[in-house]
């Protein structure tokens, strides 16, 4: 995961007008320093801004969304935006099976490397750490879990995102075999129930 230990920020430059890409690097670095520094919560759009040197309009122009922003810092290739309609739309008690097949989706899409590239930092990194448990927790799963209106909400969320990032890490980090190369079908057959369980059904 780029960035997941705190970056050092570039000099500003002097002299010649940064194109809107260099704008983009320059405000994704500051990004990923402050969401290390001060979580997602503490991290505002603002604060963002003010580290690159840029308007806080320039961030909303190229990001969107504070969302957005902490997604691309993570290298995470999702629009959280438009994930969501996707996740809710359809009946509650498939929920578990959509979560994972869109997991599965997106992942394997990039050949698991973007996953695969957090999860080994997490072990080396206290900040990748907590930008990883901010993006399961705070960007996705949380707010997944409020529309349920379940009880143990916080727990609920919790245990959805130790079933995923179980998967991701048996399936792109350690590669276990037949579970790293078995279809979607296979795997949202086989995990999804148990998803679904922590969503919806008694925890006890």
């Amino acid at each position: 995961m780029p960035g997941v230990a705190v970056p050092q920020e570039p000099a500003r430059r002097r002299g010649r007008r940064r194109s809107g890409a260099d704008t983009r690097e320059q405000v994704l670095t500051a990004a990923r320093a402050a969401f290390a520094e001060r979580g997602y919560d503490g991290a505002t759009v603002r604060h963002i801004a003010e580290r690159a040197g840029v308007d806080a309009a320039m961030v909303h122009h190229w990001f969107g969304s504070k969302d957005a922003l902490f997604t691309a810092s993570l290298d995470i290739p999702l629009d959280p935006a438009a994930v969501f309609p996707e996740l809710l739309h359809g009946p509650r008690d498939q929920l578990g099976e959509r979560l994972v097949t869109r997991f599965l989706t997106l992942w394997d899409a990039t050949g698991g490397a973007p996953l695969a590239s957090m999860l080994r930092s997490v072990a080396a990194h206290d900040d990748a750490a907590r930008m990883l448990r901010d993006f399961v927790t705070r960007v996705i799963l949380t707010r997944v879990v409020a529309t349920l209106g379940p009880d143990q909400p916080d727990l609920r969320a919790a245990l959805v995102g130790s079933q995923l990032i179980g998967l991701g890490m048996a399936r792109y980090v350690v590669k276990l075999e037949p579970l790293a190369s078995a279809d979607h079908a296979t795997v949202v057959a086989a995990v999804a129930p148990t998803v679904q369980r922590y969503l919806t059904g008694p925890l006890g």
